[in-house]
């Protein structure tokens, strides 16, 4: 049996020449050259460029007949003299990719491209020739800018018309009458004075506060007239017996804005204590404490819609808050500084923002909060912020500049500077307070000289 074995084995071919022969049928099976696989690829892509090609330069592949005639039989001329004629009289067809070896890239070279061709795209409007406006894109693509950009409408000029003094320190605030009668007004000298709008006549003193008035809002429904001062007080004045009916207790410092709802029975302040709080314009309860803001609240403004409270706050941020559940809906973080002053539009559904800086005019759409546009141009701090029906939106700085905008669009029309009285430091020429009468046509504002100046629209 082993002798078997033995003699199979010794006949076998040695295992180096089954490993050759191996080898040698696998290459030659599956050693085919790489370059005979057509996959198709190679002619795929030829086919998509063409098409692209074809697509894209489908109304400009051949010249018109007017062109071909002013070029003659011999075709037209070329920028390059060496560049050779088309073989088809002429006409210039774009293909697909050539052979690697043929002169592929001189075909699209800008030097081998006919003058003749390139000016009459230019004229159908195809490119701007020089960057020109003569093309009918370049016309087309000017009118669509045009259209983008909203033209401001006309506002007339104002004009400083009247200047009151009475007060015996910075005047800080301003409210006028629903009635367009009177307003009145609250100053360092911590006393609310009436006064009568058409003459400028002091009618009525008020007594009561101990420290600088810093906010007035007189109700449209009601004959009462709130007052907020630093002292910690808010108070409400009955116009019909001249004296204070209520006290609203509540905040820890001083309080420096209010503001009357203008639907509801409902009072709203903001001051020192970073608090925006809400009270019941009746039973004086205080019944929302609104807080999150980290610094001075600086101003706060009401609406009948949503976000019917919106205050700006030292901490440079705008806060929408939503009245039904007590809670802040959105916070506005574009402002770098303190935000100082708020405007809400009567008519829009709208509300501009102030503060100090570059970009310090801020306007946004309700009730999102979602920022409109900046309205630039007043480099100072911005003190106060009003605006009218007619859409002229106030700006008044603690520098004593003043300027007047277009809201719609943001562009400043008219700028003014504020005259402190004879008597007065340069330095006290800085406005604090501004609101528009009624009719929109007159402006009151309150400054660091004790006066109060009204400007008047120019007919």
């Amino acid at each position: 049996m082993s002798a078997d074995v033995a003699a199979s084995t010794s006949s076998l071919p040695p295992l180096a020449d089954l490993v050759k022969r191996s080898a040698k049928r696998t290459r030659l099976i599956y050693g085919v050259d790489a370059a005979e696989i057509d996959d198709g690829l190679f002619g795929a892509n030829k086919i998509k460029l063409a098409t692209k090609l074809a697509a894209e330069y489908k109304d400009v592949q051949t010249l018109p007949p007017a062109l071909q005639a002013q070029a003659g039989p011999a075709g037209p001329k070329r920028a390059a003299a060496a560049s050779s004629v088309p073989a088809n009289g002429g006409v210039k067809l774009i293909t697909g990719l050539e052979d690697a070896g043929s002169t592929s890239s001189s075909t699209f070279s800008a030097a081998s491209e006919p003058r003749a061709l390139v000016k009459f795209r230019h004229q159908q409007g195809f490119a701007a020739e020089g960057g020109q406006a003569t093309s009918k894109l370049s016309q087309a693509l000017m009118r669509k800018k045009e259209a983008r950009e909203v033209k401001p409408v006309y506002h007339p000029q104002w004009k400083l018309s009247r200047v009151i003094s009475g007060h015996m320190g910075w005047v800080r605030a301003v409210a006028v009458d629903p009635g367009n009668q009177w307003f009145a007004t609250g100053a360092g000298d911590r006393v609310v004075k009436i006064w009568d709008l058409a003459s400028g006549e002091l009618k009525l003193s008020l007594t009561g506060h101990i420290s600088t008035i810093r906010g007035l809002a007189v109700s449209d429904r009601h004959p009462y007239l709130f007052s907020c001062a630093e002292d910690k007080m808010v108070k409400c004045w009955d116009l019909e017996v001249n004296k204070v009916i209520r006290h609203y207790h509540g905040h820890f410092s001083g309080v420096y804005t209010l503001a009357v709802h203008p639907t509801l029975d409902v009072l709203v302040t903001g001051g020192r204590d970073a608090s925006v709080r809400v009270w019941d314009m009746r039973s004086r309860a205080n019944i929302f404490t609104l807080s999150g803001h980290s610094s001075t609240v600086a101003d706060v403004k009401t609406q009948d819609s949503d976000p019917q409270i919106i205050s700006g706050s030292m901490d440079s941020t705008v806060r929408l808050w939503d009245l039904a559940a007590g809670k802040c809906m959105t916070t506005l973080t574009h402002h770098k500084k303190s935000v100082r002053a708020l405007a809400i539009h009567p008519q829009e559904y709208s509300f501009a923002s102030a503060s100090a800086g570059g970009n310090n005019i801020k306007k946004w759409k309700c009730p999102e909060g979602t920022f409109v546009q900046n309205f630039t141009g007043h480099e100072a701090i911005i003190n106060t912020l009003s605006v009218n029906q007619e859409g002229v939106l106030f700006s008044g700085a603690d520098n004593g500049t003043l300027t007047m905008w277009d809201y719609a669009t943001g562009l400043p029309f008219q700028h003014l500077k504020d005259i402190p009285q004879p008597g007065s430091l340069d330095a006290e020429a800085g406005v604090f307070c501004s609101t528009f009468d009624k009719t929109g046509t007159r402006l009151i504002t309150g400054g660091a000289d004790k006066t109060i100046k009204v400007y008047s629209e120019q007919a």
